[in-house]
């Protein structure tokens, strides 16, 4: 007897949901960004830098992780860059090549963040995200 396919998750698979994650970021709404994530999702950010802690942990951390950080920073994304998004053996993760820029309300200056996100989306929710954002790119942005 032949093993029992998979059935297919529900809800949008990753580019519906990154799709989605870009326009809460271009947004700042933390609560369209945290209503993409599982309760008990995890969100990385391997490259540390000042401010940030190395993961949030569940979907209300990422609520309030997001809404202190957007509080905080002068810095206005308007727009999302492509650069690739790559796909993955394993249907839930895709690999995405981005630069965000925006401009520094304080300021006046241009940013451009360099960044690559790994992301695993299982019944239309984010459940781990690994986030690669050039930190100093963004701490550069803020000095200037």
């Amino acid at each position: 007897m032949a093993p029992m396919a998979t059935p297919p998750s529900a809800g949008p698979g990753p580019r519906g949901v990154l799709a989605r994650y870009r326009r809460a970021i271009l947004d700042r709404s933390a609560d369209d960004l945290a209503g993409l994530y599982a309760v008990d999702a995890v969100h990385e950010f391997p490259f540390r830098f000042p401010g940030l802690p190395a993961r949030y942990l569940g979907r209300e951390e990422v609520r309030a992780g997001y809404t202190a950080l957007w509080g905080a920073s002068p810095a206005r994304p308007e727009a999302v860059h492509e650069v690739a998004v790559h796909e993955s053996t394993d249907p839930e993760v895709i690999t995405v090549e981005q630069t965000v820029t925006g401009t520094v309300t304080t300021t006046g200056e241009p940013f451009e963040v360099p960044g690559l996100l790994v992301m695993r989306v299982r019944d239309g929710l984010l459940v781990h995200v690994r986030d690669y954002m050039d930190g100093l790119a963004v701490t550069g942005a803020m000095r200037r």
